[in-house]
């Protein structure tokens, strides 16, 4: 089967709509499906519930979708690199569920595998557990999380094939394959696209079965974060 699409816009053609539940893929900036980013932007679909690591930064990644007011809610373990979405969460216009990074993975891996709901000990205690079902286990208590599974899922791989067999570039991997496997509908960003068959199968880090649809972006920006720090006198 051929899942290979002309255009980022032609991959969300038809799947995207308003007021869908989304997983994005990323971590800080490495990672990150800019293409599907920039489509779903020009769709113009808004009331979005988007799953993600964190929200981008003003004007790259998911900082797009929220210049132009198309997210409503974020499920994130981590916002602080992105002055709109804190001034947008503190005027009340953006809806946060914040969720501890090893949690957030967690709640993707169960709803790509299955399984509607789990224990842990992390949050316990804290708002994370507030609301949430609490039981004990060998003298410990634990809280339960839900899975999440997204309606749609925008990922970013190296390389596919034709059917739609990943394989992820380094600490790229990140967030990446859980967000596929998870997604109702996945849609994938890759850097080359090569014929099935022309991947080892040992080196496939995700198959097909979880992979939609395959877009080509051969040249994305990525950014690169870098740690600045200010020079003392003397120094």
């Amino acid at each position: 089967m051929n899942k290979i699409f002309p255009s980022a816009a032609a991959a969300l053609a038809g799947v995207v709509q308003d007021g869908q539940l989304l997983a994005v893929g990323g971590f800080g900036l490495c990672g990150i499906p800019e293409a599907l980013i920039d489509a779903l932007r020009d769709s113009g679909k808004k009331n979005l519930t988007v799953i993600s690591n964190n929200a981008g930064v003003d004007g790259f990644g998911l900082g797009k979708l929220l210049e132009t007011r198309q997210i409503k809610k974020m499920i994130s373990s981590y916002v602080g690199e992105n002055k709109e979405f804190e001034r947008q969460f503190l005027a009340g216009e953006l809806e946060l569920e914040f969720t501890p990074q090893g949690t957030l993975a967690e709640k993707l891996r169960a709803g790509g595998a299955g399984i509607p709901a789990f224990y842990t000990r992390t949050g316990v205690g804290t708002m994370v557990a507030e609301g949430k079902e609490l039981r004990e286990f060998d003298g410990h208590t634990y809280v339960m999380e839900r899975a999440l599974v997204p309606d749609v899922s925008l990922v970013k791989a190296w390389k596919a094939d034709h059917s739609g067999n990943l394989i992820f570039r380094l600490t790229a991997r990140n967030f990446n394959p859980a967000a596929a496997m998870a997604g109702k509908v996945s849609i994938v960003e890759v850097e080359e696209i090569v014929p099935t068959g022309a991947l080892e199968p040992d080196s496939i880090h995700l198959p097909g079965i979880y992979v939609h649809r395959v877009v080509l972006n051969a040249t994305p920006e990525k950014r690169i974060e870098k740690r600045t720090i200010t020079e003392k006198a003397g120094a």
